[in-house]
């Protein structure tokens, strides 16, 4: 886990990337509506920067300490695998009264 260095992270810079690249090339989109849903250079910096520093990080702990957060990590993505799901509503029952000719 650890090795794998922040997967999440990755995974989500490479979603902004991803987004930016989609809706620059959305010309169907006016430029208010492209601007306000591109993700920032900031937001992609500090994301980038958090990847970085928590590498650094890592690379500085003992074996015992990684190890620790390897099984916090694998706990709790256990934990976030159970899902309960999304309450649903069913549509409603089809009105199977059959219309007459007065």
């Amino acid at each position: 886990m650890i090795n794998g260095r922040q997967p999440e992270l990755r995974t989500y810079l490479d979603t902004l990337l991803r987004d930016r690249e989609r809706l620059a090339a959305a010309t169907y989109l006016d430029a208010w509506a492209r601007t306000e849903a591109t993700p920032s250079e900031e937001e992609i910096k500090r994301t980038r920067t958090l990847i970085r520093r928590v590498g650094t990080d890592l690379d500085g702990l003992t074996d015992n300490e990684r190890e620790q957060i390897t099984e916090a990590t694998r706990t709790l993505r256990k934990t976030r695998a159970v899902s309960l799901g999304m309450p649903g509503v069913r549509p409603p029952e089809p009105d199977l009264r059959l219309e007459r000719d007065a």
